[in-house]
């Protein structure tokens, strides 16, 4: 049988916390490791825990779950973070994933849905499809100049790409699925997946969402 995937619920609400507890009870694939109700207890629980994926809730009364993910990838060989919203375009959402969140789900998920997105994210995935990308870079990416020093900083780190890689960035950018993508560049599907990886490992990020809001701040596209 496969190793359970090891999970640190972080949220200020018992009831949810309870809830999130019970729906994983019931999983061959999960386990939850331990719990914390707010953002300031994150390093001691991932310490002593040892957990593979930490559930985070976003608004917390004392260290918000902003915060406590971006103290959490600071550290050595982090777990991996899946933000609990109520909202699916919430902009402390996508601070979150700028900072190194894997994925997020709605609070209502369903139970088989929350294991698979744990899964994934635990297995270096991340959790993100091209329609929430979407959503999510038409929620960060209202048409608002960038300054000078972002756009430079963006541009350089992007500098290292392929002509063909940054095409692909671009695309990201775009909110476009691999189809997509492949459709307008003229690559396979794998062929645009195996692109994605090498943009991912080159630019040092986690997910999709990274890659389009750096290709948005360099102004690309």
């Amino acid at each position: 049988m496969p190793e359970k995937t090891r999970v640190l619920i972080v949220d200020d609400d018992a009831l949810v916390r309870a809830a999130l507890r019970m729906m994983l009870s019931g999983s061959d694939e999960v386990e939850v490791a331990g719990e914390a109700d707010d953002g300031s207890q994150v390093l001691a629980a991932v310490r002593e825990t040892r957990p593979d994926v930490v559930l985070m809730d976003i608004r917390m009364p004392r260290v918000d779950g902003l915060t406590a993910t971006e103290q959490l990838m600071r550290q050595p060989s982090p777990p991996q973070v899946i933000v609990l919203t109520t909202f699916d375009a919430d902009e402390y959402v996508l601070r979150a994933l700028r900072a190194g969140a894997g994925g997020f789900l709605l609070k209502d998920t369903p139970p088989a849905d929350l294991v698979r997105g744990i899964r994934t994210v635990a297995a270096g995935d991340a959790m993100l499809s091209p329609a929430i990308t979407r959503r999510l870079i038409e929620h960060v990416g209202a048409p608002v100049p960038q300054t000078p020093s972002r756009r430079e900083e963006a541009r350089a780190r992007l500098e290292p790409l392929s002509p063909r890689e940054r095409d692909v960035a671009v695309a990201v950018g775009r909110g476009g699925s691999n189809a997509e993508i492949g459709e307008e560049l003229y690559m396979s599907v794998a062929t645009v997946k195996a692109h994605v990886s090498r943009v991912m490992t080159k630019l040092g990020v986690t997910n999709r969402v990274q890659i389009a809001i750096l290709a948005h701040d360099a102004e690309l596209g």
